[in-house]
């Protein structure tokens, strides 16, 4: 009888559905983030993936986190695939502005008319909701403009407008290979976000001279940073870090993105190995 106990409770376990689960060679770097957030008053959600050997770690990966600002990468990635199509011209305006001047200002600075412009020009909310699920980029949904947003009543846990981090880094990863959109519409976004001039105490706030492409988010009691990490050897980490409560939130992230930048060249950067170039 103990024999079937154990083979039925083995079963149960294959049976369970995965969760986000890191990659066994970076274990180490898992233990690290799972020992720094569980010091941490906040709720972290973390996920990186290497984008030359799809190695992946995560913390709270498959857990929903308001997105804010964040999302404008999509944002502008659903723009920018119009362009590619043929449908819209960055040379545009949009009353009376160029889309270069509302792209600019809603990744560089993130302002928020400026995303609700571009978000209305692309179709709204919905539009942008089915166009992610439609190319397979689940663990985000998309439900109100930053406006209605910021004035409905404010709950970190509400799932609308959120994103998992394994969602996000998702989202990075599929515009990163170009998956999404061409790259040179790639390229323009990450020159934009590379710019980027909120948040410079989060995950660039402890990687002095490291080539940072990010976006932040930020709500009262929420702070989030998602983008790209630029190792020693030229390729990159797409991550995404969501951090709802408690305090020192943006210093959290910072030292999130330093332990994942040491974790990762750690394993993967050393010795020197080409960057992957993304087609």
């Amino acid at each position: 009888m103990r024999f079937f106990a154990i083979l039925l409770s083995l079963l149960a376990f294959v049976a369970a559905p995965a969760g986000a689960a890191s990659s066994p060679a970076l274990s180490s770097l898992e233990q690290q983030l799972n020992a720094l957030v569980a010091d941490k008053s906040a709720d972290v959600g973390i996920a990186a993936l290497d984008l030359n050997t799809g190695e992946t770690v995560s913390i709270k990966g498959d857990t929903p986190f308001p997105m804010a600002s964040t999302v404008k990468v999509a944002i502008a990635a659903l723009y920018l695939w119009q362009v590619d199509h043929g449908q819209k011209t960055l040379d545009d305006t949009i009353s009376g502005v160029p889309v270069r001047t509302l792209m600019s200002r809603m990744i560089i600075r993130s302002d928020n008319h400026a995303a609700d412009t571009l978000l209305a020009d692309v179709g709204g909310p919905h539009a942008l909701h089915q166009w992610l699920h439609q190319n397979g980029v689940t663990g985000l949904r998309v439900d109100r403009t930053i406006a209605e947003l910021l004035r409905d009543k404010r709950d970190l846990w509400d799932r609308r407008d959120s994103s998992t981090p394994v969602g996000m880094v998702l989202l990075l990863k599929r515009i990163y290979k170009s998956e999404l959109i061409r790259p040179e519409s790639r390229n323009y976004l990450l020159d934009l976000m590379a710019r980027c001039q909120t948040g410079k105490n989060r995950m660039k706030g402890l990687l002095p001279g490291v080539p940072v492409e990010h976006k932040t988010g930020t709500l009262d009691g929420l702070a989030d940073d998602v983008g790209f990490i630029t190792m020693p050897d030229g390729h990159r980490v797409a991550v995404a870090i969501f951090a709802r409560g408690g305090s020192n939130r943006p210093a959290t992230i910072a030292e999130a993105a330093r332990t994942i930048y040491d974790g990762f060249k750690a394993v993967f950067s050393w010795p020197f190995r080409p960057a992957l170039t993304a087609q």
